[in-house]
């Protein structure tokens, strides 16, 4: 089935819902036309679909306009990612639209975009642990993901024997006293302002998915957790700008 006439035609509707943070982003192809990040301190089912009819209605969309969708699907809180998932599968069931499904970890690493260091992407986890993978830009720009992603105890880090590294994502930030003593003289944290997943990230990603047909499929896509996870009842979705 086609959707569209060329990659360069493409619309993008992206969003993330894997950490305390909900964001939403609308893409043309490569180029960002609508984004917004809303870190408030409540359940992100609240927020997600606000967001995704304010993206729609700033932007003068309809989802039905969509060509792609695309979410983090882990690793991430269980709470968030179940919401982010539950969401996509009811917009792929209302509009019927393909959609691709992004590493959370492999989005957050493109807030660096330093090309000669690793970069260690770290999410809080929770229960004294980050979620950490480690990536690398390849001479032709793409990401390519170094290791497997894994929950760990932030004082095992050095035993990961990786060097170069700028740390990015909340984990970093929020345990970087310690990580800080475990770090080599070319570690790096980056800045607190760059902690957060922006779902920009999440459709560029989702491009490249699509351009090597790696689509979700709705009666099988599940959330990444990494660890276990209580299974609690997905809730039901509704959109109204369709």
């Amino acid at each position: 089935m086609t959707f569209f006439g060329s990659l360069n035609d493409m619309l993008v509707l992206a969003f993330d819902t894997s950490s305390k943070t909900v964001s939403v982003s609308l893409l043309r192809d490569q180029v960002v036309i609508y984004e917004t990040i809303v870190n408030r301190d409540i359940n992100h089912s609240e927020t997600l679909l606000a967001a995704i009819d304010e993206a729609c209605r700033l932007s003068a969309l309809k989802i039905r306009e969509v060509d792609l969708l695309a979410c983090t699907t882990g690793p991430g809180s269980f709470t968030g990612l179940r919401i982010g998932v539950s969401a996509l599968k009811g917009l792929m069931l209302a509009t019927g639209k393909p959609a691709a499904g992004v590493s959370s970890l492999a989005a957050l690493a493109l807030n660096i975009e330093t090309k000669g260091k690793i970069i260690g992407a770290m999410m809080d986890a929770g229960r004294g642990q980050v979620y950490l993978a480690y990536y690398q830009y390849e001479t032709d720009g793409t990401l390519r993901q170094l290791t497997e992603a894994k929950a760990l105890d932030p004082n095992d880090l050095a035993d990961q024997h990786l060097s170069n590294v700028i740390y990015v994502g909340d984990g970093a930030v929020q345990y970087d006293a310690v990580i800080r003593n475990l770090l080599k003289n070319d570690d790096v944290i980056a800045p607190e302002r760059q902690k957060f997943i922006c779902a920009s990230a999440v459709g560029k990603l989702a491009i490249q998915k699509f351009q090597s047909n790696d689509l979700l499929d709705l009666k099988t896509c599940v959330p990444v957790y990494l660890r276990s996870a209580d299974v609690l009842p997905q809730k039901s979705i509704y959109c109204s700008n369709l």
